[in-house]
This record gives C-alpha cells, structure tokens and sequence, in this order.
C-alpha cells in the first residue's frame, strides 16, 4: 500500500523545517519507529521515525531544503510498488501588468552539503543579502547562528563569521534606539505567553520552605550519585513533591479545552521542565514522570537539558507535558509572578535557596529558605486549592522522608 509521509505539526506556532539528514533512501527497507529523517525547526531538532513497515520508494525533499508542514516528505509502500507522482503546483497567469517575477534564489550550500542554520537564521541571511555558504558556524556542531550572519554582514572586508551584537540602531535615531527583531524561538515565546496572558486568568500563590532536611539529604546523597554517574540537582525532588500533591490535587494535572469548554484532568504525568538556551527557554517533558525514581529523574532531566542545549530534542521530548515547573537554579531571585505554560492550569516556579534567621519554637536560627510561586488559571483552580496545593508541596519538601513512603 503506497503511502505518503507528510511533515507532521512539530509544535505550536511551527509552520516549517528544514531537512537537515536523511536517514533513508529510495529502494530502503524500513521497519516501524526506525528513524527516517531530522528536521529542524526554530524551536528544535527532531529525528522522525517511520509510521509503518515497508520500503522508502520515492523522497520528496533534499537535505537543507525548507519544507511547510503537511507537505510530502517520503513515499512509502511495498517493494515494487511505484510512488505517485507529485502534484503539480498550481499557477496561475500572471496579470499583462505585473512585471516577471525575478528567479528564486538558489538555497545556500556548504562545501559537502547543506549548510546547518535554523530557518529563522536562512530568512535573516536573506533579509541582509548574506550568503550562508561562506560562513564559519559558531554554534554547536558548527551551525550558523543570527549573530555569525549579522557579523558577516557588518564586518565588510574582515574575517567571515565575526559576531556583532545583535541590536540592531535605526536610522531615524542613532544610539537613541534598538530594534530587537521578534523571530525563530523568540518569537514563539512572544506568541505563547501572548496567548496564555490572553487566555488564563492568572493568579499567583507565594510560600516560604525550609530546605534544610532536604539539602542535608541530597548532601547525603551526593556520594552515591557521582558513583552512579547522576548529576543530582534538587529538581527531582521538587518533581515527587509535586507528584505526591497531585494525589491529594489531581486537577492540577490538568489542561484547559476551551473550545469544548472543558477541564481535562490527566491520569499521567508529563512534567514539564523549563530550560534555558541561548535563543530562548523551552520545555522539556519529563514524560511518566510518576514512574520513575530519584535517580531515574535526576538522569532524564540531566538528558533533556543537555538535549536542549545542544538543539537535538526530539519531537516527544518537548511535546505534552500536563503541568510546568520553571527554575533558574542559583539566580532564580527571590520569588517571580510565573505565566502558565497553556493549556496547562498551573505553573510552579522554584526559587534560590539562601540561608536565613527564622523562629524555631521561639529561637532564632539559621535554616536554609527558599520561597514557591505557583501560578494558577483561576477559571479552573479556586485560590483556596491553589493555595492547599502549594502548601502540600512545602510540606513534602520540608519534610522529604515522607516522598519515599507509601503514599496510597
């Protein structure tokens, strides 16, 4: 059976991606869940796998070509079978006033290939008449980023690829004003967060944790996680808490169907994780987050930040997540006012742990603190479960022997 393999929807607000490689070529066998093709978006690199068991009969794309979602990637079907052809693209005559279109640029290529850069950064490099092919990528495995093309462009005579700040001063006013261009992960952020702010009606919750049994305790486990060869961060801890608190809260698992008017409550767990890049942040899915341990946790949140990093996130890693946890580690400030990841109905922001002088039975002491904000969609979440959600999660993590007991 001759199948057509079109460009699925990566992820919100992606309209298009780029073929970096091909895994497959005609006359291939291939099995179920093989992986066929990675595609790059402005928001992340995936290896897609195939959908069936067969034979790659025809590819419809070449490396670096940028393609619209729902287009023809690969045909697929039976050995001996033939690939229909492609559909002709539609014309139509042009008016006996409209001058001729001029011809298409061809695409970059790199000496051996196609050039490796985001498609946000080929739509700059062709905003600036920048020829990508001559360009020395700095960023990981020699990608062409934004700041190697503006440097191309304002380095005139100088060595390819030097970087220029990417402000870029108008000409109305110089050194009065910057213009920052919206586009590629960043503007997928401006959309999303437009859209929650739109959306939820945002409240926020703060309160105050003792980490001190549980800084004690990861201190005590630091030993056996280098043994073990586990970056132990606090995250997975702060992960169970939640997850014992979604037995007593389970509709904060939970994302809203507002086109059916709808509270969808999940009986999984995909806990979202936000991660710094350098074009943006972007969640990583810690997927069936209940079923793995300590260790299990601490290793794939370590895999999905190193994924993020390095821009090979596939396309389950970013997609799903019921519910958010954001943190920026050693400079998350005192508390913050975090925006829902929508449609989820909650985010919980995680803050710097410091110590401080608190009353402990009527002695000041020194305890380690660190302060919870979580962010609720009030059309969803009453402030008082909002608020006995929080508190669950404190007390959890205040009190963390209590994550490693039955909890039925």
């Amino acid at each position: 059976m001759v199948r057509e393999f079109k460009l699925p929807d990566i992820g919100e607000g992606v309209h298009e991606g780029e073929v970096v490689k091909w895994f497959v070529k005609p006359g291939d066998p291939i099995k179920e869940d093989d992986p066929m093709v990675e595609v790059m978006t402005d928001k992340v690199t995936v290896q897609i796998p195939s959908p069936v068991t067969g034979t790659v009969l025809e590819l419809r794309a070449k490396e670096g070509e940028v393609v619209k979602v729902g287009s023809v990637l690969l045909v697929l079907g039976e050995s001996g079978e033939a690939a229909p052809p492609p559909p002709a693209p539609a014309t139509k005559p042009p008016p006996p006033w409209a001058a001729p279109a001029p011809p298409a640029p061809p695409a970059p290529r790199a000496p051996g290939g196609p050039v490796p850069a985001a498609p946000s950064v080929r739509r700059l490099a062709k905003e600036l008449g920048v020829d990508l092919a001559g360009l020395r990528g700095t960023g990981p495995g020699g990608r062409v980023t934004e700041d190697d093309v503006r440097g191309a462009k304002g380095s005139g005579p100088g060595p390819v690829g030097a970087v220029a700040p990417k402000a870029v001063a108008t000409a109305a006013s110089p050194g009065v004003e910057e213009r920052l261009p919206i586009h590629g992960l960043r503007k997928r952020i401006h959309e999303k967060m437009a859209k929650s702010k739109a959306t939820a009606a945002h409240f926020t919750y703060v309160d105050e944790v003792d980490m001190t049994q549980l800084v004690h305790l990861r201190d005590h486990l630091k030993e056996q996680a280098e043994r073990k060869g586990v970056r132990l961060t606090f995250l997975p801890f702060i992960v169970k808490a939640v997850l014992a608190a979604f037995r007593e809260f389970p509709t904060l698992n939970a994302s809203v169907d507002d086109a059916r008017g709808e509270i969808v409550v999940k009986r999984y767990y995909h806990v979202g994780i936000a991660t710094a890049t350098e074009e943006g942040l972007t969640v990583t899915v810690v997927r069936d987050a209940d079923r793995r341990d300590v260790w299990g946790l601490a290793k794939e949140i370590d895999r999905l930040a190193t994924a993020a990093r390095e821009k090979e996130l596939s396309l389950q890693d970013v997609q799903g997540s019921t519910f958010t946890i954001t943190s920026l580690g050693k400079e998350g400030g005192i508390l913050a006012t975090p925006i829902i990841n929508w449609p989820e109905v909650a985010i919980l922001g995680i803050h710097r742990i410091e110590k401080r002088p608190v009353v402990r039975d009527d002695q000041i002491v020194v305890r380690d603190m660190m302060y919870l904000s979580c962010s609720f969609d009030h059309r969803a979440i009453d402030g008082h479960v909002g608020a006995a959600f929080v508190q669950s999660v404190r007390s959890y993590l205040e009190h963390p022997a209590t994550l490693f007991v039955g909890l039925e």
